[in-house]
Formats: C-alpha cells, sequence, structure tokens
C-alpha cells in the first residue's frame, strides 16, 4: 500500500518559505563579501559598519536573529496551527521593530540590533508579507474547516 502524504498546507508553505528565507540571509550575513566590511561586523550596537549586500545594516546579534527566526519556522512548520502562529507572531514583531527603527535616533545606544533605513523599510515589508500571509492562511484553514463539517 503506498501511502501519500496530504499537500502542505499554506501556512506551513509560507513558514517553510520564510524560514529559509531567515535561515539564509543569517548564514549569508557572517559570509565576507556578501557582507560588506565584514571586518567591522561588531556583536551588536550602532557601531557596526557590517552591510549585508552593501545595504542592510547587520551585527552578529542581527545575524543571530534572523537564524533564529529561520529555525524557527522549519521547525513549525509541520504543523499548520503552529506555522499561522509563527507567521502572525513574526508579523507583528516585526511590526513593533518597524516602528522602533523609524522612532528611534539610529546612531544612538538603542539602536542595539542594528539597523538603518533600508532595515526599517525592509521590516516593513516583512510585517505585510508576515503577517498577511499568516491571516489568509489562517482564513483559508477555518473555511476548509468549516466546509468539512456536516
Amino acid at each position: 500500500m503506498n501511502a501519500t502524504k496530504p499537500p502542505r498546507s499554506l501556512a506551513s508553505t509560507l513558514a517553510v518559505v520564510a524560514g529559509a528565507v531567515f535561515l539564509l540571509v543569517g548564514i549569508l550575513g557572517f559570509v565576507p563579501g556578501v557582507t560588506q566590511e565584514f571586518d567591522a561586523l561588531s556583536g551588536a550596537g550602532h557601531h557596526s559598519e557590517a552591510m549585508l549586500l552593501g545595504i542592510f545594516q547587520v551585527s552578529v546579534l542581527h545575524n543571530i536573529v534572523h537564524l533564529a527566526f529561520g529555525i524557527v519556522g522549519l521547525a513549525v512548520a509541520t504543523r499548520t496551527d503552529w506555522s499561522i502562529m509563527y507567521l502572525i507572531g513574526s508579523g507583528i514583531i516585526y511590526g513593533v521593530l518597524s516602528i522602533y527603527g523609524f522612532v528611534i535616533d539610529l546612531q544612538s545606544e538603542a539602536n542595539f540590533v542594528p539597523v538603518n533605513m533600508a532595515d526599517n523599510w525592509l521590516h516593513v515589508f516583512l510585517t505585510i508579507a508576515l503577517l498577511g500571509g499568516g491571516l489568509v492562511a489562517a482564513r483559508q484553514r477555518r473555511d476548509r474547516d468549516h466546509t468539512a463539517r456536516p
């Protein structure tokens, strides 16, 4: 008997994609050349002059955060409900990070991650994509569950 696996849910697919991208970005943040001014990569803080792809300011902390989001995204992708929580939760976290990045003085000690204006706009995009994807996946799941009931 050949048992086939059910197709991956939208939420799980989105969690895998987001997780893989975050993991890749976290790894690339530690690759000289991909990260310009790599020798200026600091542990944390606005003094890090390392720039992923020459655009996004990164630090060891920033890269570790990306790696953590990636690992969690891949880990939760086995379950639709966890994937939805990951997408919505990550969207909220990136929304808060977006607001934080726009309101702080980027040259102050408050910029401990660190972020620059390119990061801020990327975080706005991530907020919309993650939160939107999670909400669409949650609605799809709710609609599917509702129609499956007799």
